[in-house]
């Protein structure tokens, strides 16, 4: 998704180029399109100059979106995920770290949905 965004004046980029670039294999990386594509992150343009671009400006990215579209909810427990079941665990109603994990998941989806493609590539500091 970065190297879409660094050549997102440019038209679309091969899988090919991509996987040169990160080397990553063009077959792995088919596979992650698809679902950048079902998310609607990314879109393809067929032909001889053909690949993939960012389906948004990268200002409009958050890299949660892509986050989730690849892993699914963000969650560092399975029962905090989003949509999942109050009930995934027989000690839910006496949780004593239930709290914790929600209060994590809530940050990490805060941090990751405060960072654009754009803040990547640009020279911002993203710590701050």
């Amino acid at each position: 998704m970065v190297v879409l965004a660094l050549n997102f004046r440019d038209g679309p980029t091969s899988i090919r180029e991509i996987a040169q670039r990160e080397k990553i294999s063009p077959q792995y990386l088919e596979q992650i399109f698809l679902d950048l594509r079902k998310a609607e992150l990314v879109s393809s343009v067929r032909g001889a100059r053909g690949g993939y671009k960012l389906a948004r400006s990268p200002s409009e990215i958050k890299i949660g979106d892509v986050v989730r579209a690849l892993e699914g909810p963000i969650a560092p427990m399975e029962c905090v995920a989003e949509g999942s079941e109050a009930s995934c665990c027989e000690r839910t109603q006496e949780c004593l770290t239930r709290g914790v994990w929600e209060k994590l998941r809530d940050r990490m989806n805060e941090v990751l949905d405060d960072i654009t493609l754009e803040d990547m590539i640009s020279s911002r500091n993203i710590n701050n």
